[in-house]
């Protein structure tokens, strides 16, 4: 097997060849077909998350079929297309599995984090966490959906059914929010990276109805605001974008501090709160879903050993939607 390897914590990705893994009891190995190229991988990239793994594969976008079958898989065949996402394995009995909030598992495991990810042709996965995705749609535009667009809808119902939502930082979770928000009959504003006209107007061609930069006032009062971009200034700029009641929903899994401000500015019942990773249940419910939506993702690919490159473009925000590898 080629993959590509991180050699420390923010050196650049080298390519390196490896045997093909094995699958363990309960596992499969995936040959990928394309991964996705997400704001986590850089925060991996550059040390930002806690206790690192070092040299680890990075990606957890991954779209494939199954080459091998591990002792005990059950529910799986070979040639089975397959999604294989962030969380990528859990213990099932510390008191959050025990209570079915999985994602938050005291002993949990991450694709591309605590084991080798998808920036590789193959992959050894926990069979549990892997999504069937039947035949339909193309490898390079599903593979966004395993995570920009997982987290997204896990964001999407933590923000409850208020019908104005904004979206700070329209990048590849937020394309995708924005049509499943659009659909459900939502009011959509998309806030941008100040002066950037183009993705103001992919948002609106995505269903926004209104698209502006970050520093300016909605329209109106939102009901519910999700953060995308790391940048935890966003937090009170968010604040006095929705009313009272109002809820904002943070849903990256790293961002800057957040910097003090007035209590007045969540008074009258405002709510801040976070999205930490997902559940079984999210890929289930969004994965069957996706399709009725009729979801468009935009994707710039990129071969597998341009990976550096793929990350460096999307720390500077060169393309709207999301990047893909493929090997």
């Amino acid at each position: 097997m080629h993959a590509m390897v991180l050699e420390q914590i923010g050196a650049p990705l080298v390519w390196t060849e490896r045997p093909d893994p094995l699958p363990g009891p309960g596992q499969i190995r995936v040959r990928v077909a394309a991964c996705g190229v997400c704001r986590t991988d850089l925060h991996v990239v550059d040390g930002e998350l806690p206790q690192p793994r070092v040299p680890i594969i990075p990606g957890h976008e991954i779209v494939g079929r199954i080459d091998a079958l591990g002792s005990g898989t059950q529910g799986l065949r070979l040639g089975q297309r397959v999604g294989i996402p962030w969380l990528g394995h859990t213990c099932g009995a510390c008191p959050y599995c025990l209570r079915g909030q999985e994602n938050l598992c005291d002993r949990p495991g991450f694709t591309g984090y605590t084991s080798d990810g998808g920036y590789a042709t193959a992959v050894v996965a926990d069979a549990r966490f892997a999504f069937p995705l039947g035949e339909e749609g193309a490898d390079v535009a599903l593979a966004p959906l395993l995570c920009a667009g997982l987290i997204g809808w896990r964001a999407l119902t933590m923000a409850g059914q208020g019908r104005r939502l904004g979206l700070y930082g329209f990048g590849a979770a937020a394309h995708i929010v924005a049509q499943v928000a659009a659909w459900q009959g939502r009011s959509v504003h998309a806030f941008t990276r100040p002066g950037d006209r183009m993705s103001q107007d992919f948002a609106r061609s995505l269903g926004a109805d209104w698209a502006g930069g970050s520093g300016q006032p909605p329209p109106e009062p939102l009901d519910a605001a999700i953060i995308f971009a790391p940048l935890g200034e966003l937090v009170p700029v968010a604040l006095r974008a929705v009313r009272k009641g109002g809820r904002v929903i943070c849903a990256g899994i790293h961002m800057s501090d957040i910097p003090g401000f007035p209590y007045a500015l969540l008074w009258e019942e405002r709510q801040i709160v976070s999205v930490a990773n997902l559940t079984r249940r999210d890929g289930v419910d969004f994965l069957a879903l996706a399709p009725r939506i009729g979801i468009r993702t935009r994707t710039t690919a990129y071969p597998l050993r341009e990976a550096n490159r793929a990350l460096a473009d999307l720390r500077a925000g060169r393309f709207d939607g999301a990047a893909v590898l493929v090997p």
